[in-house]
This record gives structure tokens, C-alpha cells and sequence, in this order.
């Protein structure tokens, strides 16, 4: 079963955003799925994919309904290092996850079996219950929605991201605002989540010159004192800042050409238990 798990777990976490729920999700289906004769599967593993897909659909509509969040942002997944628990290769793009909260579940995975897996409207049909004519509808709907945003599963930033992740720590220890202003984008977009128990500075931050006094009022105020790790995470570039042993926030950046345009800062430490781990 270990080796399923590994399959699976794409699935499940491109749909729901969270490693525990999608662990549990796939954990549901292969707990249910040992109880019953293996005998009568042609295709155990398609018939496997299918359930995991529909149970993290179901998940997810069930988190939508009692979601209270204004900015909500996906646990985030170390791509940097191979896991034999993980298909790292099929988990997406950090900021792709994020662009996705604004479809629905069933939208939501017709786009990633479309789009991140390849599968063919007539196999999507298959796998979510639909016809294939909803499927196009939900892919074109899906589409649609993510029209006005940059919806490339990765960006071309600059060829050393190492060295420009170094530049910026460097630049923000320095406290050299006119350099970090050279290195953000006109439009940048700062996003940060701190669930339900951590209070933010503020949740959405718009424009250089917002995220410029925020970025240096957060690392003068709270930051300063924290050792920082460069790494890489759901194939982006990220910075970890760690009070002891104790990680303390997760900041992924998305890069364009030798520019950030956005960043995501999860706080929330139940995002970051897996990668505390």
C-alpha cells in the first residue's frame, strides 16, 4: 500500500491544498479499499485514483461551507529533496495552487487532470462521474475564472534563484530599500495567512511601495532575531525563518524574469508541521 500512497497523494493535495487532509483522504480510500476483494479490479489503481479524486472533492466542498477565512493559502510541500512518500514531480506549482481557490472542487480537479495530468476529457468523464460534455464546460468554466490571472504552472525566473533568494535576505539584513525596490515588481501582491490562532499585519498587501514599508517593518519587528534558509518549495523558491529548532514562517516567492511578483507568507504553524518534519 506504501507505493499507492505515494501515487495517490497528488491527487489528493493539487485538490485540497493541505497535506493532512489529503493524506486522510487517500488514508480513507485504501483503509476502505483493503476490506474488499481485490479479486473483482480489473484497473485497482485507475479505481483507486477515481475514489481519492471524488473523496477530496467531497473534502473540499465540506471546507468551503465553514470556511470564515479572508486569505487562505495551501500548506506548503518541500520540493527541494526526493521523498519516497511523494511524487513530488506531479505536485504544482505553489502559485498555481493558490490561483485554483478560485474555482470550485469539481472545476478544480477537472483543471488538474486536464492540465497537470493529461488526461483526456473522456477519462476525466470517467474518473468524476460526468459527461464529457461537462467536463469541456467545467475545463472552459475553470478557464474562464482564471482568465484575468497569470495561470503558468511556473514562471521563468531568473536561471540562479539561489543567488537572487541570497541577494534578497542580504538586502533586507541591510535594510537597503532601494535595492529591494529594484528586485519587486510595479503590481507585486503580498499574501499572508496566520490561521485562526496568529493575528497578521495584514492579510493582502498591494504595490511596491505597501509591500516595501511591510517587508522591513516585518523582518525590524519580528524577523531580526530568526536565522533564514533558503529552499525550494512546490518548485518556487522560498525562505524559511526559524526561531531555534522552531520554524516560525514559510515566505514563497514567484519570480518573473529577475523580479518578485508575489509572495506567499504562511504563518500559520499548522501549515507548517509537515515541513517542520
Amino acid at each position: 500500500m506504501k507505493n499507492y500512497q505515494k501515487i495517490l497523494f497528488p491527487y489528493a493535495y493539487n485538490i485540497l491544498g493541505s497535506v493532512e487532509d489529503a493524506k486522510d483522504a487517500v488514508q480513507d480510500v485504501l483503509t476502505k479499499h483493503i476490506s474488499i476483494e481485490r479479486k473483482h479490479f480489473e484497473n485497482e489503481i485507475g479505481y483507486l485514483v477515481k475514489s481519492v479524486i471524488n473523496q477530496s472533492i467531497n473534502i473540499k466542498n465540506r471546507k468551503n461551507k465553514i470556511a470564515s477565512y479572508k486569505v487562505w493559502l495551501p500548506e506548503p510541500i518541500s520540493t527541494e529533496k526526493t521523498d519516497d512518500n511523494i511524487n513530488r514531480e506531479e505536485i504544482i506549482s505553489y502559485s498555481l495552487l493558490v490561483l485554483l481557490e478560485n474555482l470550485t472542487p469539481k472545476e478544480r480537479a477537472v483543471y488538474i487532470l486536464k492540465i497537470a495530468f493529461n488526461y483526456s476529457h473522456k477519462d476525466i468523464a470517467e474518473v468524476i462521474s460526468l459527461t464529457i460534455e461537462n467536463s469541456r464546460k467545467l475545463l472552459s468554466r475553470a478557464k474562464t475564472k482564471l482568465s484575468n490571472h497569470t495561470i503558468e504552472s511556473t514562471r521563468s525566473g531568473p536561471s540562479d534563484s539561489s543567488s537572487y533568494m541570497n541577494n534578497y535576505v542580504q538586502t533586507i539584513k541591510d535594510g537597503d530599500v532601494r535595492r529591494l525596490e529594484k528586485m519587486l515588481s510595479e503590481d507585486i501582491l503580498l499574501y499572508a495567512d496566520g490561521g485562526e490562532n496568529i493575528k497578521v499585519v495584514r492579510e493582502l498587501t498591494t504595490g511596491k511601495k505597501a509591500t516595501l514599508d511591510l517587508l522591513f517593518y516585518v523582518f525590524n519587528t519580528h524577523q531580526k532575531s530568526l536565522s533564514v534558509k533558503t529552499t525550494e518549495i512546490n518548485h518556487q523558491p522560498a525562505l524559511l525563518f526559524y526561531k531555534g529548532d522552531s520554524l516560525i514562517n514559510c515566505q514563497v516567492f514567484d519570480l518573473e524574469g529577475n523580479k518578485t511578483k508575489r509572495i506567499f507568507s504562511v504563518i500559520d504553524p499548522n501549515k507548517l508541521k509537515s515541513l517542520s518534519r
